[in-house]
């Protein structure tokens, strides 16, 4: 069985990946936002 300190720690656990995964993908879009404004930048 899982004890009550397992289940907690097994959700912060998920939490924290769920909240490193948008962190990681909102950098990523980010980045492609910038990289975007380059490229536009640099066809004048």
């Amino acid at each position: 069985m899982t004890t009550p300190a397992g289940r907690d720690e097994n959700a912060r656990r998920k939490a924290m990946l769920v909240r490193a995964t948008i962190y990681i993908a909102g950098t990523h879009l980010f980045a492609g936002f910038v990289i975007l404004l380059f490229t536009l930048g640099h066809r004048r």
